[in-house]
């Protein structure tokens, strides 16, 4: 059968001609149904889905008109094709502005048919790769996709599903490797605009020079090596999302144009005197902290509020160690899924990776469990396994204190070291609070407060 085939569905009450079309099409490889009247036609459009169909606009007990109708309003793509021997401008008028692929009138040479017949199923089939492609990545960046039962994840998720239906502007703080990209796409792919293609650009991966003229474009000739005209992302982006990573690297000069053109709503063409409209959902990241550069005279104040509408920040994964085991478990899951193999980590290859420090997050976390899991010959990844700045990582509280200029949460301080005296524990809650020198009762009410809120695992031993 050919690569292109499709299924087909032919209206025509003539026998003969109905026996010729249906005979020609089959021989290409197509699955042809074919009735002779139309109410059938459309009980079968109806139930089932069709690529293409091909109806007479004069049927016995119908009009033509009314097959192409229901073709048209069923939620699958599908092309239709008329032919008739009675063409009328009406009729084909009609036919056209409900949307036919074609109007053929009788007679039609096989090599005529075939053509129009490949096209209208190629189309189609197009059609419905894109329908799948779309449905494929809002699948993929759905929230339920996203790892994460600690209550900061918890708290973020909230945010997220009520900002993303909105066209409002967002800027996501976090550390490298956090998933800042991740959580824009999030946001795109939940949103109006889920159906435009999502738009990204490193502003500190790209020269300064050349930095404008991918944001903005310009016009053939406008400066030197400008051959073509070059339509820039904002552009591009129109009616969708872009997405401005570690954004706080932008020059001066570029701050001013981009807020501009976030005021306006509209840009021009470095060279270009036209005004071009924009509708773009602007969402904005950087691992540093906007106010800091803007007292250093780094970043402009107008830009940062008009960026600064919704903003969040995505916690480092030493602050939700308890979402480690949960994350090489998907980890592992896709590695098993594209080798075949069903390997997994003991207990103590993940009680070593939840003491780790990770200065790269989750990107690093990722890539050690890959590691990890090409070094193991066997079915059960072990501590001998992991990487050796990972393993021979010692217990310490200056890497998890961190004493701001603005001073310490005391609160979040003691649930940073209830965690960590936990993991250090391997989950044994008496051994945890001995380790605090906290009385086991008031330990246990604290973990049970914790764990309420998602900041801890239900399944800890109280031995």
């Amino acid at each position: 059968m050919r690569a292109n085939a499709g299924k087909i569905l032919l209206v025509e009450d003539d026998v003969n001609q109905r026996q010729i079309i249906k005979t020609i099409l089959a021989k290409e490889g197509f699955y042809v149904e074919d009735v002779s009247e139309g109410k059938k036609a459309i009980e079968l459009i109806k139930n089932n889905g069709f690529d293409l169909v091909i109806t007479d606009l004069k049927l016995p007990d119908i009009d033509g008109i009314e097959v192409v109708r229901v073709a048209k309003a069923n939620n699958d793509p599908c092309h239709v094709i008329i032919i008739t021997a009675y063409g009328s401008i009406q009729s084909a008028v009609e036919a056209t502005k409900m949307g036919v692929f074609y109007y053929l009138e009788k007679p039609f040479d096989k090599n005529q048919l075939l053509i129009i017949v490949n096209n209208a199923i190629s189309q189609v089939r197009l059609a419905k790769d894109n329908i799948l492609l779309k449905s494929q990545l809002s699948e993929r960046f759905s929230l339920g996709n996203i790892v994460g039962k600690h209550g900061k994840m918890e708290e973020l998720f909230k945010i997220v599903k009520k900002i993303a239906p909105t066209n409002s502007t967002v800027l996501i703080y976090g550390e490298s490797g956090t998933g800042k990209e991740l959580f824009a796409r999030i946001i795109h792919y939940n949103s109006p605009r889920r159906d435009k293609p999502f738009f990204a650009i490193n502003c500190a991966a790209i020269p300064e020079t050349l930095l404008e003229s991918e944001l903005f474009g310009y016009e053939k000739g406008a400066f030197t090596g400008a051959y073509t005209r070059h339509i820039g992302l904002l552009e591009q982006a129109n009616g969708s999302t872009l997405f401005l990573d570690e954004v706080a690297d932008l020059s001066l000069s570029t701050q001013a144009k981009l807020l501009r053109a976030i005021q306006e709503k509209e840009i021009r063409r470095i060279g270009g005197e036209e005004v071009i409209k924009l509708d773009v959902r602007i969402i904005a990241a950087t691992n540093k902290r906007l106010e800091e550069e803007i007292k250093k005279g780094r970043f402009r104040e107008d830009l940062f509020y008009r960026l600064n509408v919704i903003a969040f920040t995505i916690p480092p994964l030493r602050e939700r160690a308890t979402d480690i085991p949960l994350l090489v478990e998907h980890f592992l899951k896709k590695l098993n899924a594209s080798s075949g193999q069903r390997k997994s980590m003991s207990k103590e290859a993940i009680r070593i990776l939840m003491e780790y420090h990770w200065p790269g997050n989750v990107r690093q976390l990722e890539s050690v469990v890959e590691r990890a899991y090409i070094m193991c010959d066997g079915d059960t990844i072990d501590v001998e396994h992991l990487p050796e700045e990972v393993k021979n990582t010692k217990f310490s509280f200056e890497k998890l204190i961190e004493i701001p200029d603005e001073g310490i949460d005391l609160a979040k301080l003691e649930k940073e070291l209830i965690r960590k005296a936990i993991i250090k524990a391997n989950g044994r809650l008496t051994q945890a609070a001995k380790l605090l020198n906290m009385p086991y009762d008031t330990f246990w009410v604290k973990v049970k407060k914790m764990r309420e809120k998602g900041e801890l695992p239900q399944d800890l031993k109280q031995s």
